[in-house]
């Protein structure tokens, strides 16, 4: 859709997909959701995203393909098998109208990155705290032991 004016929403940027591509990102989308209930929906970079504590994934329709975005290189992998026969990369899983990523695949996948989202926001706020424990002033520190000679 290159060249047309940014969707609004998730609904406005399906309305402008043939009936074919529309109808297999909307059974994607659903299945999306079933998997990750509580995530928001946005348009970010010009594709449908959803929010989950963090980008969690996305999708997008192509001239020749339709595509799903985990977000994750490392999740791709894992499926590997499970993906046997779609065209793959780092980041996207290439699909057609015809031939949709199984269902089932999709949920672990997207359960997966939850999780994953989950662990960079916990290392965060891990972070957070420690950077903001407080600190004794300069000079008031522990004296150093002596070493023994």
């Amino acid at each position: 859709m290159r060249g047309a004016p940014l969707a609004k929403d998730v609904e406005h940027w399906l309305s402008r997909l043939d009936p074919k591509q529309r109808a297999a990102l909307e059974r994607l989308r659903a299945q999306i959701r079933s998997a990750a209930p509580g995530s928001e929906e946005v348009i970010s970079y010009g594709q449908p995203t959803f929010k989950l504590h963090g980008h969690l994934v996305a999708f997008g329709a192509f001239k020749n393909h339709l595509s799903f975005f985990p977000m994750s290189s490392v999740i791709i992998a894992r499926h590997a098998k499970q993906l046997d026969g779609f065209e793959t990369s780092k980041g996207t899983i290439q699909f057609s109208p015809e031939r949709p990523i199984p269902a089932t695949v999709v949920k672990k996948i997207v359960k997966e990155r939850i999780a994953q989202n989950l662990e960079v926001t916990d290392a965060r706020a891990r972070k957070k705290r420690a950077a903001a424990k407080p600190r004794p002033p300069p000079g008031t520190s522990k004296p150093k032991a002596k070493s023994k000679r």
